[in-house]
């Protein structure tokens, strides 16, 4: 059983860290000591190796706490590579600082300390980063490996048929690399027999309590539906008796974000519905100065290909060379949009009457390629500057879809607690022009639960390769 080998990996996880961690220091102290361009002087060389291989004794216990308390010992199931990346990261920065104290302190009592090189501990911290990602990186390969063919399995079972249990049966079964078998559900309200993605609902909750005693489960999944909640302490309490493994996942994660911000209220958990990172002011002034530097140099670096644009749409069709339009932008307020015109000038009636879809009439010819090129949007780089946009952000819509779509698509007003903005997470990911409202927003608002200055570069990186030249803008 799963659980019965995980403490054994464990121990042998701890046991391979404190190898590399070794390693790694006696790598770098041939790389300072023994290298062709280090000065090697046998006598001096030797004293210092038994001070430094001494000192060992302190950092390898040291580092196997630092990965611990950074959870690099959890299951690697469904832990990402870059969050293992960051916890290494983080535990050789903490540890590097403390060596650097402990040496500080310790040679005024120590004095074979004093000359104890600072740039050995800068060459270890980099050796020990590269050795420790690189097989941790080769054993998560491997464990795919073997669970990709059947090997090192977890078996679970869910407790209640519900849109949580489909999502964690979409996740796991799209990830054959975790190694999760799900064996059924159990369901008050389901008629045995029905099957999602190839798992059978088996029977009623209450089988739980036979099924539980045979002990040939891994994990329990409690995936209930809001009516059943009222039996979760119960369920929960038969699943501890067993010894097995028991996760909970709520059904209401499309009210929640997927990580919630609590609080603690002296002992009383608090979640509250939305966390928006840009709500904080630092966080809020670094992304408007951001915008304003980025859209003073995009507007000196587009300057040319605005100038064509102006010429191109004067001389293909009459009308003036700015399209404005009203958008709704943060916190619901209406502002006016600048994109150059694209279209034959149109009445009101003719503008409302709905998106722009594929072989439109309207569209000029050199309006469908400033469209394709998306320079149609580089005015937007001015609403930028006035602080009505940013860079990126959820692209903002025009009132009258605002009205329907706050009634019909869950959270749709979300998206107004940002700023609108150029491109952002749905476009780069494709969802520009006549495409899924709903996956669209979804992409916002994780965007708005996500943000961070890195998120935004990304996103920027991404349009220049994604976001410029895209089939659904036409």
């Amino acid at each position: 059983m799963i659980r019965d080998n995980q403490v054994m990996f464990n121990r042998f996880h701890i046991l391979l860290d404190g190898v590399v961690t070794a390693l790694s220091f006696v790598l770098a102290w041939m790389l300072k000591f023994m290298s062709p361009w280090s000065e090697f002087r046998p006598g001096i060389n030797a004293l210092r190796a038994s001070v430094y291989f001494q000192s060992l004794l302190l950092i390898v216990p040291l580092y196997l706490i630092l990965y611990s308390m950074s959870n690099l010992y959890t299951s690697k199931r469904v832990t990402r590579i870059r969050t293992e990346v960051a916890g290494i990261l983080r535990a050789n920065t903490i540890g590097v600082v403390i060596i650097m104290v402990a040496l500080f302190l310790a040679q005024s009592e120590w004095p074979e300390y004093a000359d104890y090189s600072r740039s050995l501990i800068a060459l270890f911290y980099v050796v020990n980063i590269f050795l420790t990602t690189l097989y941790r990186y080769l054993l998560r390969k491997a464990l795919y490996y073997f669970r990709r063919r059947g090997n090192n399995l977890k078996h679970i079972l869910l407790v209640g048929y519900s849109r949580a249990a489909e999502a964690y049966l979409d996740r796991i079964q799209n990830n054959a690399q975790w190694g999760y078998v799900a064996h059924g559900i159990l369901d008050d309200h389901v008629p045995a027999g029905t099957m999602y993605r190839g798992v059978k609902v088996l029977g009623t909750i209450g089988n739980l309590e036979y099924i539980l005693p045979e002990n040939k489960l891994d994990e329990i999944a409690i995936t209930l539906s809001l009516q059943d909640y009222d039996d979760l302490e119960k369920i929960v309490d038969m699943c501890e008796k067993s010894g097995v493994h028991t996760k909970f996942i709520p059904d209401y994660t499309s009210l929640f974000p997927s990580s919630p911000y609590t609080e603690d209220l002296m002992g009383l958990p608090v979640i509250n519905i939305r966390y928006v990172p840009l709500t904080n002011t630092l966080n809020a002034f670094i992304k408007r100065t951001i915008d304003i530097i980025g859209a003073i140099f995009c507007i000196i670096l587009f300057s040319p290909l605005m100038l064509i644009a102006v010429i191109g749409t004067k001389l293909s069709s009459e009308g003036p060379v700015i399209f404005r339009q009203e958008r709704v932008g943060r916190h619901g307020k209406n502002f006016t949009m600048y994109k150059f015109r694209t279209m034959e000038v149109q009445t009101k009636e003719e503008e409302s009457r709905g998106w722009t879809t594929r072989g439109d009439a309207r569209v000029t010819k050199f309006g469908s390629f400033l469209r394709r090129t998306s320079i149609d949007e580089m005015p937007q780089f001015f609403n930028v500057l006035s602080g009505k946009m940013s860079l990126v952000g959820p692209r903002p819509e025009r009132p009258q879809f605002v009205e329907k779509f706050r009634e019909e698509i869950p959270r749709y007003m979300v998206k107004h607690q940002v700023r609108p903005g150029i491109t952002g997470w749905a476009q780069v990911n494709g969802y520009r022009g006549d495409t899924s409202i709903r996956r669209r927003i979804e992409y916002d608002l994780y965007y708005i639960e996500n943000w961070s200055v890195g998120f935004d570069l990304k996103i920027l990186f991404l349009t220049v390769f994604k976001g410029f030249i895209n089939k659904n803008a036409y």
